[in-house]
């Protein structure tokens, strides 16, 4: 068409540029209009949409802003597609903040929103989990006269199924069949997904036979998400049942179905029923993925049972799904648990040079391994090295940290570790203060420790059980039985009670000095 003599119209271009993008072939598209600049054939408004709405569908939402620039450029407005495809691609990177700014620019404009776009948005907040957001903008589109369709409809009440909003999940329902539209498998699989997660089975069964009734069929999707919720319940042979209902309704079993089954048998421990669906997926002709073999990994290692877990890992590496970050961390986790710390190091070093990045988990798992066998300093060499690597802490690793310094008897640089987490800028957790309450009492310092104690509920981080046990013990390893009995008190009247070996060293104490504390106090301040 380029040599083409006379060179067909622009319009005729983006005809072939809109059929290209139609079969999803956007590297081609972006190819095509490069080739159109080179050889300086004219491009309009539309044909730029073309291109900005690629580099959106592809995740390059900035490039997309670049083609806006050369609009600019060129003389042309942008259209109401200009700012839905931008809005669009800002949701696909599920940058809903950026959208919502856009949208707004695009209001105060003079653009009118159409369904398109408002759907767009609808679904980008969805896509975050921020459910109330998609209701918000769920209303904001009918109060600008647009009926949400079943798509938006759907979109919202998932959201709110995810994020434990049954109540107004059901309400929107309500509202959309008062509305005469009628609920679809997609929206019965969501409310479905939810009951299952709630564990309401007679709302389950109630969704069944009411989707029979309007003559919608489950599909494997529906059917996935009640293999799901029974095996998570550990109904391994009711989601047996299910998976046998699936087949005689010719619905194939699918990977999703296969591992979900095998998670059910790994959550009981039974690892020989899992690796029999394992075998038996592979016997129906499915394949296993990744996540599969992760989920029997994770099995064995559980279940200590490692040398098995290795097999499956060595049948990854030749010729299986490559094994990600997620395999790597959970065998090192399971070489932790059964004492192999030198081959926990080795899957570490090779997990580089397969070039699987550790993640933040990755490292958690190999800090705690290291500081419960005793290996403090090699765990905070590591502890250097994630930031070395750009890969700030989170206050998770912090407590692995300080935990291990002190149960090592390092409690000064422990001390001066806890300091460093003000300076970076994070803020202690609950089990942060407990780590250092109880460093201060294992020092003899109780008053310290108290003051601590008192600290944390300042900064808005309020003491648990396990807070004012490791306390009171502070002061009974002390002997400073006074101190401890009120604190005691206090603890009884915000609903916690004596652990175990607070209670023995209590009983201890109690029985020496008997005429600190009479008998009818012991027992209320036992629990």
């Amino acid at each position: 068409m380029a040599h083409a003599s006379p060179r067909p119209c622009i319009v005729e271009f983006n005809k072939l540029l809109g059929a290209v993008v139609g079969m999803k072939h956007h590297a081609v598209v972006v190819s095509l209009c490069k080739q159109m600049e080179f050889l300086g054939i004219p491009r309009d408004a539309y044909t730029l949409n073309i291109l900005m709405n690629c580099f959106c569908d592809s995740h390059r939402v900035d490039f997309g802003f670049s083609v806006l620039g050369k609009m600019f450029k060129l003389g042309y407005k942008p259209h109401l597609v200009t700012f839905s495809t931008l809005i669009k691609g800002f949701c696909i990177k599920g940058k809903v903040a950026q959208a919502a700014r856009l949208f707004n620019e695009m209001v105060l404009t003079g653009f009118r929103p159409d369904l398109y776009i408002y759907t767009t948005m609808v679904n980008g907040h969805c896509k975050i989990g921020d459910s109330s957001g998609a209701l918000r903008m769920l209303r904001e589109m009918q109060e600008r006269g647009f009926r949400p369709d079943i798509v938006a409809y759907t979109a919202v009440i998932d959201s709110l199924c995810k994020n434990k909003f049954l109540t107004e999940a059901l309400d929107l329902v309500s509202e959309m069949e008062g509305k005469g539209i009628q609920l679809d498998v997609v929206t019965y699989s969501s409310l479905i997904r939810a009951m299952c997660s709630s564990g309401q089975w007679s709302e389950v069964n109630r969704l069944l036979n009411e989707m029979v009734s309007k003559n919608l069929k489950p599909n494997a999707v529906t059917f996935n998400i009640l293999v799901d919720g029974l095996c998570k319940e550990g109904k391994i042979s009711t989601a047996l049942g299910v998976v046998e209902m699936m087949a005689h309704r010719g619905i194939r079993p699918n990977v999703i179905t296969y591992s979900e089954l095998i998670y059910g048998y790994c959550l009981r421990n039974e690892m020989d029923g899992a690796r029999k669906v394992f075998d038996s997926m592979v016997n129906h002709g499915c394949e296993p993925n990744v996540f599969s073999y992760n989920i029997m990994v994770n099995g064995y290692c559980k279940t200590k049972r490692i040398d098995e877990a290795l097999k499956l890992f060595h049948e990854m590496t030749q010729g299986g799904p490559a094994p990600d970050t997620v395999t790597y961390t959970t065998l090192m986790g399971g070489m932790f648990l059964v004492g192999r710390l030198s081959d926990a190091q080795e899957l570490f070093e090779d997990m580089h040079s397969c070039g699987q990045i550790p993640n933040l988990t990755t490292y958690s798992v190999l800090l705690d391994g290291l500081c419960k066998h005793g290996q403090v300093d090699v765990a905070l060499e590591l502890f250097q090295e994630m930031q070395n690597n750009e890969m700030e802490p989170y206050i998770v690793h912090y407590n692995i940290i300080l935990d291990g310094m002190i149960e090592a008897g390092h409690f000064e640089a422990a001390r001066k570790l806890f300091s460093h987490i003000f300076i970076f800028g994070l803020k202690p957790s609950l089990p942060t203060y407990n780590i250092m309450i109880k460093g201060l009492c294992n020092e003899g310092l109780p008053e310290k420790a108290y003051d601590l104690f008192r600290k944390m509920e300042a900064d808005d981080c309020f003491p648990n059980n396990i807070s004012y046990n490791i306390i009171i013990r502070g002061f009974l390893q002390s002997n400073v039985l006074p101190r401890a009995m009120n604190i005691l008190h206090e603890m009884v009247n915000k609903g916690f009670s004596a652990d175990a070996s607070t209670a023995v060293m209590l009983v201890n104490l109690l029985s020496i000095n008997e005429e600190d504390q009479p008998t009818c106090e012991k027992s209320r301040a036992l629990g």
